[in-house]
């Protein structure tokens, strides 16, 4: 049986006599062993992609949950939703032991209260169209898993993030998600190995589900808000990309637009005023593809 993430590997028992440059070729062996365990997991991730989909597209939320490191984690991933895809703040949501100043101060104790998990979650009104994704590396946080046995029997989607082999937490899951990443460099330091395999397949999740969702159109961000100078380029140049435009066409447009890139796009490509690429992006229901069909 791999060791878990609590184990003190034999091989690492001597690290503080390691040179920097050992050092560094030990932590990063460790970051490749977390992507393998992720690729080990990709069947899950993939029907986790699939159902929750099916969730969001009629209106549902992502609530992710978690204690200390894999509460942190969390919310860098549902942080990112709202800039990257346009995404809206209000449906993703980071529920974190010991609340909001657990992201920056450690929570001791937190973890185990399952009431706090339930509470949270009813706070927030947890239903059948949302999706609620628990990590946690034991795989045993009372947090997590209390918060996934309430939010299953609200009927939402559970999908449980897990590095330990038998982890409770799989077994409350809709869909469980081992990433077995076994003893870390520092023994019992999850925000090493299991920290890495958590954060990939996260990535996996969220940006697998928001391209089913036609969040994403030929690879680019088409739902990103241009809400800097840099966004701007990089919005102008996605239009570019997109129609075969001039750049200077496609800034023109992109103020038009209002930021739009999908409303700029339609607009270029099918020779439309604003208003009458609004109307055509409506009837595709914003999907950009549909529209451009």
């Amino acid at each position: 049986m791999m060791s878990s993430t609590e184990s003190a590997s034999p091989r690492f028992a001597s690290i503080e006599d390691w040179n920097s440059a050992d050092l560094v070729d030990g932590i990063v062996e460790g970051q490749f062993a977390a992507i393998s365990a992720v690729r080990t997991a990709g069947p899950a991730l993939a029907r986790a992609i699939d159902l929750a989909a099916e969730r969001l597209a009629r209106g549902g939320r992502l609530i992710y949950m978690g204690a200390g490191t894999s509460g942190r984690i969390a919310a860098q991933d549902a942080a990112e939703l709202p800039p990257t895809f346009n995404w809206p703040y209000e449906r993703a949501i980071t529920l974190m032991a010991g609340g909001n100043d657990a992201f920056f101060l450690a929570a001791e104790g937190a973890e185990d209260s399952e009431a706090l998990a339930a509470e949270a979650l009813d706070e927030v009104g947890v239903g059948a169209d949302d999706v609620v994704i628990a990590l946690a590396a034991s795989g045993r946080t009372p947090y997590a898993i209390a918060g996934l046995v309430h939010a299953r029997a609200a009927g939402a989607l559970t999908i449980g993030i897990f590095n330990n082999r038998g982890g409770k937490l799989g077994e409350v899951s809709d869909i469980p998600v081992l990433l077995e990443t076994g003893a870390e460099f520092l023994a019992g330091s999850t925000r090493m190995k299991a920290g890495t395999a958590q954060k990939a397949a996260l990535n996996s999740l969220s940006t697998g589900v928001m391209i089913k969702l036609g969040y994403v159109y030929r690879g680019l961000m088409v739902e990103m808000l241009p809400t800097n100078i840099k966004l701007v380029d990089r919005a102008a140049k996605m239009i570019v990309e997109l129609t075969g435009a001039q750049y200077d066409s496609a800034r023109d447009a992109l103020q038009i637009a209002d930021g739009s890139i999908k409303l700029a796009t339609v607009m270029i490509t099918k020779t439309l005023s604003r208003a009458e690429a609004e109307a055509h992006l409506a009837a595709a229901r914003g999907n950009l593809r549909q529209a451009l069909r």
